[in-house]
Protein backbone atom coordinates (compact mmCIF):
# COMPACT_ATOMS: atom_id res chain seq x y z
CA UNK A 1 0.00 0.00 0.00
CA UNK A 2 1.38 3.48 -0.85
CA UNK A 3 3.01 5.54 1.89
CA UNK A 4 2.84 9.31 2.22
CA UNK A 5 4.93 11.62 4.37
CA UNK A 6 3.99 14.87 6.10
CA UNK A 7 6.53 17.17 7.75
CA UNK A 8 4.60 19.29 10.23
CA UNK A 9 5.14 22.68 11.78
CA UNK A 10 6.21 22.31 15.40
CA UNK A 11 3.66 24.94 16.41
CA UNK A 12 0.79 23.05 18.07
CA UNK A 13 2.46 19.74 17.19
CA UNK A 14 -0.09 17.54 18.99
CA UNK A 15 -2.92 19.28 17.13
CA UNK A 16 -1.04 18.90 13.85
CA UNK A 17 -0.34 15.17 14.23
CA UNK A 18 -3.89 14.44 15.39
CA UNK A 19 -5.25 16.39 12.41
CA UNK A 20 -3.27 14.28 9.92
CA UNK A 21 -4.39 11.11 11.70
CA UNK A 22 -8.05 12.21 11.64
CA UNK A 23 -7.92 13.10 7.94
CA UNK A 24 -6.15 9.85 7.00
CA UNK A 25 -8.76 7.81 8.90
CA UNK A 26 -11.59 9.88 7.41
CA UNK A 27 -10.49 9.06 3.86
CA UNK A 28 -9.43 5.47 4.62
CA UNK A 29 -10.31 3.92 7.98
CA UNK A 30 -7.70 1.21 7.43
CA UNK A 31 -4.86 3.75 7.22
CA UNK A 32 -1.76 3.03 9.31
CA UNK A 33 -0.02 5.94 10.99
CA UNK A 34 3.59 6.24 12.15
CA UNK A 35 4.82 9.35 13.95
CA UNK A 36 8.51 10.27 14.17
CA UNK A 37 8.75 13.64 15.92
CA UNK A 38 7.17 16.11 13.47
CA UNK A 39 7.22 13.59 10.61
CA UNK A 40 4.04 11.57 10.03
CA UNK A 41 4.09 8.53 7.74
CA UNK A 42 0.68 7.42 6.46
CA UNK A 43 0.17 4.06 4.79
CA UNK A 44 -3.08 4.41 2.88
CA UNK A 45 -4.77 4.15 -0.49
CA UNK A 46 -5.43 7.91 -0.24
CA UNK A 47 -3.19 10.18 -2.28
CA UNK A 48 -0.89 12.36 -0.15
CA UNK A 49 -2.07 15.56 -1.81
CA UNK A 50 -5.72 14.91 -0.89
CA UNK A 51 -4.76 14.91 2.78
CA UNK A 52 -2.30 17.80 2.45
CA UNK A 53 -4.84 20.06 0.71
CA UNK A 54 -7.08 19.96 3.77
CA UNK A 55 -4.45 19.91 6.50
CA UNK A 56 -3.47 23.10 8.32
CA UNK A 57 0.05 22.70 9.68
CA UNK A 58 1.79 20.70 6.92
CA UNK A 59 5.07 22.27 5.79
CA UNK A 60 6.18 19.59 3.29
CA UNK A 61 4.39 16.50 2.00
CA UNK A 62 4.77 13.86 -0.66
CA UNK A 63 4.91 10.16 -1.48
CA UNK A 64 7.53 7.80 -0.11
CA UNK A 65 9.17 5.54 -2.69
CA UNK A 66 11.11 3.44 -0.21
CA UNK A 67 13.15 3.40 2.95
CA UNK A 68 16.86 3.84 2.51
CA UNK A 69 19.93 2.62 4.32
CA UNK A 70 22.05 5.16 2.50
CA UNK A 71 22.06 7.60 -0.39
CA UNK A 72 21.23 5.40 -3.35
CA UNK A 73 19.33 6.17 -6.53
CA UNK A 74 18.91 4.00 -9.61
CA UNK A 75 17.10 4.05 -12.93
CA UNK A 76 13.95 2.50 -11.44
CA UNK A 77 13.59 5.17 -8.75
CA UNK A 78 14.37 7.95 -11.21
CA UNK A 79 11.31 6.81 -13.19
CA UNK A 80 9.23 9.33 -11.30
CA UNK A 81 10.88 11.97 -13.51
CA UNK A 82 9.91 10.22 -16.76
CA UNK A 83 7.50 12.93 -17.91
CA UNK A 84 8.94 15.81 -15.87
CA UNK A 85 10.81 18.65 -17.51
CA UNK A 86 12.39 19.91 -14.31
CA UNK A 87 13.26 18.77 -10.79
CA UNK A 88 15.00 19.83 -7.60
CA UNK A 89 16.54 17.81 -4.77
CA UNK A 90 15.91 18.62 -1.12
CA UNK A 91 17.30 17.09 2.07
CA UNK A 92 15.13 17.18 5.20
CA UNK A 93 17.20 16.49 8.28
CA UNK A 94 15.04 15.55 11.28
CA UNK A 95 17.86 13.63 12.94
CA UNK A 96 20.39 14.73 15.53
CA UNK A 97 23.21 14.23 13.01
CA UNK A 98 24.89 17.05 11.13
CA UNK A 99 25.06 16.90 7.32
CA UNK A 100 26.42 19.09 4.57
CA UNK A 101 22.99 19.58 3.06
CA UNK A 102 24.00 21.59 -0.07
CA UNK A 103 26.58 18.93 -0.92
CA UNK A 104 24.04 16.11 -0.49
CA UNK A 105 21.48 17.91 -2.62
CA UNK A 106 24.04 18.50 -5.37
CA UNK A 107 25.11 14.83 -5.28
CA UNK A 108 21.50 13.69 -5.56
CA UNK A 109 20.95 16.05 -8.48
CA UNK A 110 24.04 14.75 -10.29
CA UNK A 111 22.90 11.12 -9.88
CA UNK A 112 19.35 11.84 -11.02
CA UNK A 113 20.65 13.68 -14.08
CA UNK A 114 22.32 10.45 -15.21
CA UNK A 115 18.95 8.68 -15.45
CA UNK A 116 16.70 11.53 -16.54
CA UNK A 117 16.36 14.21 -19.20
CA UNK A 118 14.80 16.61 -16.66
CA UNK A 119 16.72 19.75 -15.83
CA UNK A 120 17.35 21.23 -12.38
CA UNK A 121 15.00 24.10 -11.54
CA UNK A 122 15.45 25.58 -8.08
CA UNK A 123 12.46 27.93 -8.22
CA UNK A 124 9.49 26.11 -9.75
CA UNK A 125 10.25 22.42 -10.48
CA UNK A 126 7.74 19.85 -11.74
CA UNK A 127 9.08 17.29 -9.25
CA UNK A 128 10.81 17.72 -5.89
CA UNK A 129 12.87 14.74 -4.77
CA UNK A 130 13.36 14.37 -1.01
CA UNK A 131 15.85 12.55 1.15
CA UNK A 132 14.51 12.53 4.71
CA UNK A 133 16.81 11.68 7.62
CA UNK A 134 15.55 10.67 11.06
CA UNK A 135 17.53 9.15 13.91
CA UNK A 136 16.37 5.61 13.10
CA UNK A 137 15.23 5.54 9.47
CA UNK A 138 15.85 7.41 6.24
CA UNK A 139 13.30 7.84 3.46
CA UNK A 140 13.41 8.63 -0.23
CA UNK A 141 10.32 10.38 -1.59
CA UNK A 142 8.96 12.97 -3.97
CA UNK A 143 6.15 15.44 -4.56
CA UNK A 144 4.70 16.95 -7.71
CA UNK A 145 3.98 20.61 -8.27
CA UNK A 146 0.56 21.56 -6.89
CA UNK A 147 -1.60 24.65 -7.03
CA UNK A 148 -1.17 27.12 -4.20
CA UNK A 149 -4.09 27.17 -1.78
CA UNK A 150 -6.19 30.31 -2.25
CA UNK A 151 -7.10 31.95 1.03
CA UNK A 152 -10.67 33.06 1.67
CA UNK A 153 -11.37 36.80 1.63
CA UNK A 154 -13.09 39.00 4.20
CA UNK A 155 -14.72 42.37 3.61
CA UNK A 156 -14.44 43.12 7.32
CA UNK A 157 -12.62 41.55 10.24
CA UNK A 158 -13.08 41.71 14.00
CA UNK A 159 -10.38 41.88 16.72
CA UNK A 160 -11.55 38.75 18.57
CA UNK A 161 -12.59 36.60 15.60
CA UNK A 162 -11.60 32.95 15.47
CA UNK A 163 -8.14 32.21 14.03
CA UNK A 164 -8.60 30.57 10.62
CA UNK A 165 -5.90 27.94 11.18
CA UNK A 166 -7.42 26.76 14.45
CA UNK A 167 -10.87 26.83 12.82
CA UNK A 168 -9.67 24.63 10.00
CA UNK A 169 -7.96 22.15 12.28
CA UNK A 170 -11.11 21.83 14.43
CA UNK A 171 -13.19 21.04 11.34
CA UNK A 172 -10.65 18.39 10.35
CA UNK A 173 -10.36 16.89 13.83
CA UNK A 174 -14.06 15.98 13.87
CA UNK A 175 -13.76 14.46 10.40
CA UNK A 176 -16.37 16.41 8.47
CA UNK A 177 -16.42 15.26 4.85
CA UNK A 178 -17.24 17.07 1.61
CA UNK A 179 -20.98 17.50 1.27
CA UNK A 180 -21.62 17.42 5.01
CA UNK A 181 -22.69 20.50 6.99
CA UNK A 182 -21.08 22.28 9.93
CA UNK A 183 -22.92 24.61 12.29
CA UNK A 184 -21.31 27.49 14.18
CA UNK A 185 -23.74 28.74 16.86
CA UNK A 186 -21.51 31.77 17.61
CA UNK A 187 -20.51 32.46 14.01
CA UNK A 188 -19.32 36.08 14.38
CA UNK A 189 -17.71 37.21 11.11
CA UNK A 190 -18.13 33.75 9.58
CA UNK A 191 -14.62 32.26 9.83
CA UNK A 192 -15.90 28.72 10.42
CA UNK A 193 -18.30 28.95 7.49
CA UNK A 194 -15.61 30.27 5.14
CA UNK A 195 -13.06 27.59 6.05
CA UNK A 196 -15.69 24.87 5.79
CA UNK A 197 -16.83 25.96 2.33
CA UNK A 198 -13.23 26.18 1.13
CA UNK A 199 -13.09 22.43 1.84
CA UNK A 200 -16.42 21.61 0.18
CA UNK A 201 -18.37 21.50 3.46
CA UNK A 202 -21.67 23.37 3.81
CA UNK A 203 -22.17 25.83 6.67
CA UNK A 204 -24.91 27.21 8.90
CA UNK A 205 -24.12 30.07 11.27
CA UNK A 206 -26.08 31.44 14.20
CA UNK A 207 -25.46 34.73 15.99
CA UNK A 208 -27.68 36.88 18.18
CA UNK A 209 -25.86 40.06 17.08
CA UNK A 210 -27.42 41.44 13.90
CA UNK A 211 -24.25 43.37 13.05
CA UNK A 212 -22.17 40.18 13.16
CA UNK A 213 -24.73 38.39 10.98
CA UNK A 214 -24.48 41.09 8.32
CA UNK A 215 -20.66 40.96 8.36
CA UNK A 216 -20.73 37.16 8.05
CA UNK A 217 -23.16 37.35 5.13
CA UNK A 218 -20.94 39.90 3.36
CA UNK A 219 -17.87 37.69 3.85
CA UNK A 220 -19.72 34.68 2.48
CA UNK A 221 -20.94 36.65 -0.54
CA UNK A 222 -17.53 38.06 -1.47
CA UNK A 223 -16.17 34.47 -1.73
CA UNK A 224 -19.13 33.26 -3.79
CA UNK A 225 -20.15 30.80 -1.06
CA UNK A 226 -23.61 29.66 -0.01
CA UNK A 227 -23.53 29.21 3.78
CA UNK A 228 -26.64 30.29 5.65
CA UNK A 229 -26.54 32.81 8.50
CA UNK A 230 -29.43 33.05 10.97
CA UNK A 231 -29.92 35.77 13.58
CA UNK A 232 -30.61 33.58 16.58
CA UNK A 233 -29.47 32.50 20.04
CA UNK A 234 -27.42 29.31 20.30
CA UNK A 235 -30.34 27.53 22.00
CA UNK A 236 -31.91 27.23 18.53
CA UNK A 237 -29.45 24.40 17.82
CA UNK A 238 -31.98 21.77 18.87
CA UNK A 239 -34.54 23.08 16.36
CA UNK A 240 -32.19 22.76 13.39
CA UNK A 241 -30.23 19.66 14.46
CA UNK A 242 -31.41 17.71 11.40
CA UNK A 243 -29.69 20.27 9.14
CA UNK A 244 -26.06 19.77 10.23
CA UNK A 245 -23.55 17.00 11.00
CA UNK A 246 -21.15 18.72 13.37
CA UNK A 247 -20.56 21.82 15.47
CA UNK A 248 -17.40 23.96 15.34
CA UNK A 249 -17.32 27.20 17.31
CA UNK A 250 -15.38 29.64 19.45
CA UNK A 251 -17.26 30.56 22.61
CA UNK A 252 -17.41 34.36 23.04
CA UNK A 253 -15.65 35.80 26.05
CA UNK A 254 -14.61 39.15 27.53
CA UNK A 255 -15.11 42.17 25.28
CA UNK A 256 -16.08 39.90 22.35
CA UNK A 257 -19.21 38.80 24.24
CA UNK A 258 -22.15 41.20 24.33
CA UNK A 259 -24.30 39.04 26.57
CA UNK A 260 -24.70 39.88 30.25
CA UNK A 261 -24.34 36.22 31.24
CA UNK A 262 -21.05 34.97 32.62
CA UNK A 263 -19.04 32.95 30.07
CA UNK A 264 -18.98 29.91 32.40
CA UNK A 265 -22.79 29.91 32.43
CA UNK A 266 -22.91 30.14 28.64
CA UNK A 267 -20.55 27.18 28.39
CA UNK A 268 -22.67 25.03 30.70
CA UNK A 269 -25.90 25.93 28.89
CA UNK A 270 -24.22 25.28 25.56
CA UNK A 271 -23.25 21.74 26.54
CA UNK A 272 -26.80 21.04 27.68
CA UNK A 273 -28.29 22.03 24.32
CA UNK A 274 -25.79 20.16 22.09
CA UNK A 275 -27.83 17.64 20.05
CA UNK A 276 -26.92 14.00 20.64
CA UNK A 277 -24.72 12.10 18.18
CA UNK A 278 -23.22 15.27 16.72
CA UNK A 279 -19.47 15.72 16.33
CA UNK A 280 -18.32 18.76 18.27
CA UNK A 281 -15.20 20.97 18.41
CA UNK A 282 -15.32 24.09 20.56
CA UNK A 283 -12.78 26.63 21.70
CA UNK A 284 -13.04 28.65 24.89
CA UNK A 285 -10.90 30.46 27.42
CA UNK A 286 -9.12 27.92 29.62
CA UNK A 287 -10.24 29.69 32.80
CA UNK A 288 -13.83 28.88 31.84
CA UNK A 289 -13.19 25.14 32.07
CA UNK A 290 -15.25 23.00 34.38
CA UNK A 291 -15.48 19.31 35.27
CA UNK A 292 -17.71 17.90 32.55
CA UNK A 293 -19.29 14.45 32.63
CA UNK A 294 -19.27 14.21 28.83
CA UNK A 295 -17.41 11.14 27.57
CA UNK A 296 -14.99 10.85 24.69
CA UNK A 297 -13.41 14.24 25.15
CA UNK A 298 -9.94 15.39 24.18
CA UNK A 299 -8.57 18.79 25.11
CA UNK A 300 -5.78 20.86 23.64
CA UNK A 301 -4.44 23.95 25.38
CA UNK A 302 -3.37 26.78 23.05
CA UNK A 303 -1.12 29.34 24.71
CA UNK A 304 -1.65 32.80 23.17
CA UNK A 305 0.03 35.09 25.73
CA UNK A 306 0.60 35.19 29.49
CA UNK A 307 -2.98 36.22 30.27
CA UNK A 308 -4.75 34.02 27.74
CA UNK A 309 -4.72 30.31 27.06
CA UNK A 310 -7.41 28.84 24.86
CA UNK A 311 -8.78 25.31 25.15
CA UNK A 312 -9.98 23.27 22.17
CA UNK A 313 -12.30 20.49 23.20
CA UNK A 314 -13.23 17.65 20.85
CA UNK A 315 -16.23 15.41 21.35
Amino acid sequence: MPESFFVLSKDYLELATDEITALAKMYDRFSKIKIISNLVIVQSKTNWNEISERATFVKISGQILRKMSGLFLDEENAGILKNAKSFVCRVINLSSNQFNIPELENSMGDMISKFSHAKVNLENPDITVYLIFTNNENFFGFSKKTKKRIRTKKTKKFPHELDWKLTRVMINLIGLEKGETVCDPFCGTGTTLLEAESMGIHGIGLDFDEKMCEIAKANIKVNGYNSKVIKSEFQELSKISDRFDGIVTDLPYGTSSKTSEKPQEILKKFFVCIPKRKRVAIMYKKEMDFNSKLKGLKKYHIYRHKSLTRTILIK
